[in-house]
């Protein structure tokens, strides 16, 4: 069955930096899309990065740009989202999204940005 387990997040300091990682099975990872979602207290779950199969295309939320990239191993069925200059609007729980022919979540990674 497909299972989708994030890693990764914690408690930092605003400015700094995190990297999250989705390890993937149960399904033929290099040949789907995959993205990355966040959900903050109160707020519906907003679309963070999404990465192609081949990883030749990525495409960010704007209150993301410059500061999150998105990438992928399919050698090693993970994708990660390499987090810097976070900021306080970030803490969430990050989810890790498969888009089969259905599609797929993870359990989630809790990212709090206080100091």
């Amino acid at each position: 069955q497909v299972q989708l387990v994030e890693s990764g997040g914690g408690l930092v300091q605003p400015g700094g930096s995190l990297r999250l990682s989705c390890a993937a099975s149960g399904f033929t990872f290099s040949s789907y899309t995959m993205s990355w979602h966040r959900q903050a207290p109160g707020k519906e779950r907003e679309l963070v990065a999404s990465i192609v199969s081949s990883g030749s295309r990525t495409n960010y939320a704007d209150s993301v740009k410059g500061r999150f990239t998105i990438s992928r191993d399919n050698a090693k069925n993970t994708v990660y989202l390499q987090m810097n200059s976070l900021k306080p609007e970030d803490t969430a729980v990050y989810y890790c999204k498969a888009l089969l022919p259905e599609t797929y979540w993870g359990q989630g990674t809790q990212v709090t940005v206080s100091s």
